[in-house]
């Protein structure tokens, strides 16, 4: 081998090397936009502390429409981004498509289950952390009638109002706990209209506690309820701020942290499925100062008592999307 041969298998080892250093990880954003308040900016919370900690950069987009999920992770694996997170269930059809013709690029889905040897899926325990905040719910409330406002309906988010309501029965078993969808299509996650007129309608039944999981919807159900000198609970990022005495806590889901993680992990990650719930930190409820007022030392201690037992496997808390079917709630 000559001297310049040997430059020549440097610099090329050297290049590949420099381009697998400057690999980007990509956060592909769900409909509602990075700073909805709620998921998707949990997300780009995740996102955000990865680069702060790491001095990384990552690249990112908000869709416009359902038609560009597929272009995007094409266009982010075409590009040499790795790995590529994804939030919400609506990608798992798009994933399963792109996932085989990009072998080495490591594919991360938030909400869904894509069988694929080179995707991590993470999904949550939503029920768990429902639960907890419903027995909030009811330890509130004066009338005994509590709400609950999902964004689109399926089973995911059924799932969270089969928590919510196992867990306001818990407490008060003579409660009545009234369920409404904001619609059946994406657009549901982001029409905070919507989700004030379904407020008022449960106030006008006698909610004085109603719990949002829709995404950029539910910033009008927290407007609603505030507006209307009721209580509310926030969902995914910790939306206690958003009005401070009024918020009685949000039901966390640590999609910021399974972001974290999986930028963390980089390239090579462990893949196949993963669970977070209250057993790993992946759900829980929010205490600032913002609800120190609302929430007692006997109400904490109560679901702090819960979340323990849930946590050993103690409590079991039903989850709708097994079977269908929820014990306290029809829908």
């Amino acid at each position: 081998m000559t001297l310049m041969q040997k430059f020549l298998g440097g610099a090329a080892g050297l290049a590949l090397s420099a381009g697998a250093a400057l690999a980007e990880p990509a956060l592909i954003f769900d409909l509602g936009g990075k700073f909805d308040k709620s998921f998707n900016e949990a997300a780009f919370r995740g996102a955000e502390r990865w680069a702060e900690e790491t001095g990384g950069t990552f690249r990112d987009i908000e869709l416009q429409s359902e038609a560009q999920r597929e272009q995007a992770l094409r266009r982010f694996a075409e590009s040499g981004s790795n790995p590529i997170v994804m939030t919400g269930f609506a990608f798992g059809d798009a994933l399963g498509q792109v996932a085989s013709d990009y072998p080495d690029t490591d594919f991360v889905i938030i909400d869904m289950v894509v069988d694929a040897p080179n995707v991590r899926s993470v999904v949550f325990n939503e029920h768990e952390g429902s639960y907890l905040v419903g027995m909030m719910a009811a330890k509130a409330s004066q009338s005994g009638t509590v709400g609950f406002i999902g964004g689109m309906d399926i089973p995911l988010i059924r799932k969270f109002a089969c928590g919510y309501a196992q867990g306001v029965k818990a407490v008060n078993p003579d409660a009545t706990v009234i369920s409404n969808m904001t619609g059946s299509t994406p657009a549901a996650w982001n029409d905070p209209v919507k989700g004030s007129e379904l407020t008022k309608a449960q106030i006008s039944q006698g909610a004085d506690v109603v719990y949002a999981a829709a995404g950029g919807t539910g910033v009008g159900v927290l407007q609603t309820a505030a507006d209307e000198d009721i209580l509310s609970i926030g969902v995914d990022s910790n939306q206690n701020h958003l009005h401070p005495g009024k918020v009685l806590t949000s039901m966390m889901k640590r999609v910021d942290n399974a972001v974290f993680q999986a930028m963390s992990d980089g390239p090579g990650m462990e893949k196949g499925f993963n669970v977070m719930g209250l057993a790993n930190g992946g759900v829980g409820y929010a205490m600032d100062e913002f609800n120190a007022d609302l929430v007692s030392a006997d109400m904490q201690a109560a679901v702090d008592a819960a979340a323990s037992q849930i946590a050993a496997g103690d409590l079991a808390v039903h989850d709708y999307t097994s079977d269908d079917s929820c014990p306290a709630l029809s829908f």
